[in-house]
This record gives C-alpha cells, sequence and structure tokens, in this order.
C-alpha cells in the first residue's frame, strides 16, 4: 500500500458516467492538443493514470505502449478494449497496476510519457514529477495535462467572493478532497527541479461552458479551442493546460532491462515473463491475466 493516500478509481463506472457524450468536446480539445504535442512514433511510451485506454489509440506509433493506472478495473476495460497484440501478432500494449509513487521500471526506459487527468489527484505532485522524470530516457518527452488554479472562471469567483482561496496564489489548492487545482508557474517550477525543460505549452477546454456545448455543435466548438490553444505560450487562463518538456542527457535503460521492484528498485525482467522475484528484497510480483500487478505482491 502507499505511504500517500491514492484517488482510486477501482470499481468506478468513469467511462460511461464521465466520459459520456456531455464530455466529447473536452475529449475532442485534449486530442487536438495531444497530437500537436505527442512525437507521432518512438521505441516506448507510456501513459500515467491510462485509466481504460480512451486515449490510447494516439499512440500507435509507439512499438510497444504501456497503460498504467492504480485501479485494477479500469485497465480490465482497457484490455477489453484493446486487445494485447498488433497486427504482427507481437504484443503492443502492456498493462501495469501500480502506484505512481513507485514507479515499476528502470530509468530511462520511455521514449515519451504522458499524463493527462491524473496529476491533480496526487498528495505530492513533486514527487510524482521526479518519478516520472527518472523513467524518461535521454532527451525524451513528457506530455503533462494538469488542472489550472489560474482561469478566468477562479478569477470571477475569487473576485465576487464567492471562493475564498485565490487564483494568484503560486500553491496547489485542494478544492475537494484529493482534486488538486495548479499555478502554471509552480509547475514551471517543479519541471525545472525534477530536471525537465519546458518546450511548448496549450491551453485546453476554453469553451468548457454548459450552455455553449449545449448550443454549439461539438465540432466548431473543438475547432475553435484548438485555434486558440496555441496562445498558451504566453497566458494560461484556461481550466486545463497542456505542456510538453523534454529530459536533458542521462543514461539510458540497460539493454533488455524493463521492470523494476518498485519497493527496492532492483532490476526485473520484462514482457512477456509473468512472474518476478525480486533478488534485491525477495518480494515476488505477478502478471495476473492480462495485468501485470505491481500493486501488491504475491
Amino acid at each position: 500500500m502507499s505511504e500517500r493516500p491514492i484517488c482510486n478509481y477501482e470499481g468506478s463506472r468513469y467511462s460511461t458516467e464521465f466520459w459520456d457524450h456531455s464530455r466529447a468536446y473536452e475529449d475532442g480539445a485534449e486530442r487536438a492538443a495531444l497530437r500537436v504535442l505527442l512525437p507521432p512514433r518512438g521505441r516506448r511510451i507510456i501513459e500515467i493514470g491510462a485509466g481504460f485506454g480512451r486515449l490510447a489509440d494516439l499512440y500507435r506509433g509507439y512499438e510497444t505502449v504501456v497503460l498504467f493506472d492504480y485501479a485494477s478495473t479500469q485497465l480490465e476495460q482497457a484490455v477489453e478494449r484493446l486487445g494485447e497484440m498488433n497486427a504482427t501478432g507481437t504484443p503492443q500494449f502492456v498493462y501495469v497496476m501500480a502506484d505512481f509513487y513507485k514507479l515499476p521500471f528502470v530509468p530511462g526506459l520511455f521514449d515519451t510519457v504522458t499524463m493527462i487527468r491524473t496529476l491533480h489527484h496526487a498528495v505530492d505532485a513533486p514527487a510524482v514529477l521526479q518519478g516520472l522524470a527518472r523513467i524518461l530516457a535521454p532527451k525524451g518527452t513528457f506530455v503533462l495535462e494538469f488542472a489550472n488554479k489560474h482561469n478566468l472562471k477562479a478569477l470571477v469567483r475569487y473576485l465576487l467572493r464567492r471562493q475564498n482561496w485565490s487564483p494568484f496564489d503560486l500553491e496547489p489548492v485542494e478544492f475537494i478532497a484529493l482534486n488538486f487545482d495548479f499555478h502554471p508557474r509552480w509547475i514551471w517550477e517543479k519541471l525545472a527541479h525534477a530536471g525537465l525543460q519546458r518546450e511548448a505549452v496549450r491551453t485546453v477546454s476554453h469553451f468548457r461552458i454548459g450552455l455553449l456545448k449545449r448550443l454549439l455543435p461539438t465540432s466548431w466548438l473543438v475547432a475553435l479551442d484548438t485555434l486558440v490553444q496555441p496562445t498558451g505560450r504566453w497566458w494560461q487562463w484556461s481550466p486545463s493546460v497542456f505542456v510538453r518538456a523534454a529530459a536533458g542527457e542521462k543514461d539510458a535503460a540497460p539493454t533488455g532491462m524493463f521492470f523494476a521492484c518498485p519497493e527496492c528498485g532492483t532490476p526485473l525482467g520484462s514482457p512477456p515473463e509473468a512472474t518476478f522475484t525480486c533478488a534485491g528484497c525477495s518480494r515476488t510480483w505477478q502478471r495476473q491475466g492480462s495485468i501485470y500487478n505491481f500493486r501488491e505482491p504475491v
């Protein structure tokens, strides 16, 4: 178990109750941002907090796609939607259940790391960012989405005294339990501290207003959002912000190495192996069905 509280989507109906037709605009706007920021191909990519694999189709240009989540039921839905093999009959999707504070991978493994709609659940966001920087390959790409406290709605509510926290304060705000909004400048500082160089910023979901979503076709709203997303380079007033950052020079993962013990960091084996006993701490981890369980040792 994690020493820090985790927002666990185990057993939830997130794929149907949250991502229903009423959020088609948000889905389309986020996909538009990712298509611009994401390297289209590579050897390995991982999405942290991938859930049921909503965005997995955007990763098809990679040889190996790791979908990582804390909840087994979310990953089970992803397996049902996506399967494991690509057209050549080799594993493309690898499903990993683990704690994002204890990533079960060797350092320098992934060409690209994405984290969309997940950081806002992190009590210790700097620790999460440090861990993601560790598993990035040399010159690897990190695409992060975060909930922005410095948005127009928050500003209006603050000026009207309808909320007691300031959108100008740099510190994160926990507006409900295990849900945090972040100031962009605070995120930039934490990325730099993790050794990640910010390259591009796009603001997303500018028109996340119920009335607009009811009155205007989704395709229009997505097109308008895509048009104004590049303004994120200069200012960030939208509820969602995407940033692309790059790792610097560092050591690449050793050849043939993939998993590492989430408790002590000792290198383990690689897919498609099913059972791993750690030489450092003697814990055993196992693939259960299609999902590698690094959350709970056997």
